[in-house]
């Protein structure tokens, strides 16, 4: 008698009803959430901690360092399990990048449905985690593993900086030129996916930038002209330059025609193949950005639009712009591009403006 066929496994992201940042709590209803979370006692060892919004939290051990430590993890963006465990792993990292330091060790957060998927298919999802732990030079020490109705991966990851050279996302100043490392579009990307109407080259340009380390950030803080840090992921670019810009009490202008795209995310986009998070990320701070007269529905998309192991955004004084720049393209970041500026804010206007 012949053993029965082995049931086929469901494609990873039909497991997810919002994969990579995409499935970020709202900004709206987050912001409710956290209200009261704020009146604890502050040591005042802890330079950063969740008043600000910033990427990360940072401790002071001594004079010349400050522990960093942050933890992502999300629900499946890809299909492939091993490149699934590489997204989640380097937008992990990636928190530590943004705060100026390097990562030093990480832990592993692993949530999956056992009775779902193979020990196998889990074991990839790991391996993939732990090859790009190797690329940035840090062990996966540990971590803790359940049993979910969703898959879930991500690290817990601690890094190290000189607490001199800390970029928060809230020091921003007004004269500031604003500096993005990372095209845009992954959420377009993912929403193409999830339908089966992304293409091989798609594919590829999505695997390429989310499995790319945000590498820049510890020397780009120590570039005396660089005022704050922070990386664009589940918000999108309108959501994180509006911490940046509440954070620093000024307002941000954003020169859209010189923002980078990835290929083909405009099209993909204005035929419909937006996540719902580009929705409810407008929904959750739209009141606050006035954009350019008559903006395509499919550019508004796209400034919503969730990146998953999105790009680092800088703001930096007008001449340090140059060794900012530098810094990208000599880590390999050659789509890094000047976007826009840092303005004081004057009451009745509007965090954040398109022209």
């Amino acid at each position: 008698m012949n053993a029965p066929d082995k049931p086929l496994e469901p494609r990873l992201t039909s497991l997810s009803h919002g994969g990579g940042c995409g499935c970020k709590i709202a900004p709206g209803v987050l912001s409710e959430i956290l209200k009261g979370t704020a009146g604890f006692p502050v040591p005042p060892e802890l330079l950063v901690g969740i008043e600000t919004a910033d990427d990360a939290a940072v401790y002071q051990l001594n004079d010349e360092q400050a522990l960093i430590a942050t933890t992502d993890f999300f629900m499946p963006i890809v299909d492939d399990p091993f490149e699934f465990g590489r997204i989640a792993a380097t937008n992990a990292i990636s928190d530590v990048y943004a705060m100026g330091g390097r990562p030093i060790m990480a832990l592993a957060l692993v949530g999956m449905p056992i009775n779902v998927l193979s020990t196998q298919t889990i074991g990839r999802v790991l391996e993939g985690g732990a090859s790009i732990c190797r690329t940035a030079g840090i062990p996966i020490a540990g971590g803790h593993t359940i049993d979910s109705v969703e898959a879930i991966y991500g690290l817990v990851v601690l890094g190290l900086v000189h607490p001199k050279l800390v970029r928060r996302n809230a020091d921003a100043q007004p004269g500031d030129r604003l500096i993005l490392g990372k095209p845009l579009g992954v959420g377009v990307l993912s929403a193409a996916l999830k339908k089966e109407l992304l293409s091989a080259d798609g594919y590829a340009q999505m695997i390429a930038t989310t499995t790319r380390l945000n590498t820049p950030g510890p020397d780009l803080a120590a570039l005396p002209g660089v005022h704050a840090l922070t990386d664009v992921t589940g918000f999108g670019l309108a959501g994180h330059a509006l911490e940046l810009a509440r954070g620093a009490k000024a307002r941000v202008l954003i020169d859209w025609a010189r923002v980078p795209l990835l290929s083909g995310v405009r099209e993909l986009a204005t035929q419909g193949l937006v996540t719902g998070a580009s929705g409810r990320n407008w929904a959750g701070y739209g009141s606050e950005i006035t954009l350019v007269p008559g903006m395509a529905a499919a550019d508004q998309a796209l400034l919503t639009d969730p990146q998953t192991s999105g790009g680092l955004l800088v703001s930096c004084s007008a001449d340090a712009v140059d060794a900012v720049l530098a810094v990208f393209h000599r880590h390999g970041f050659d789509d890094a591009a000047e976007i826009g500026e840092v303005q004081p804010w004057r009451e009745g206007e509007s965090r954040l403006a398109l022209r």
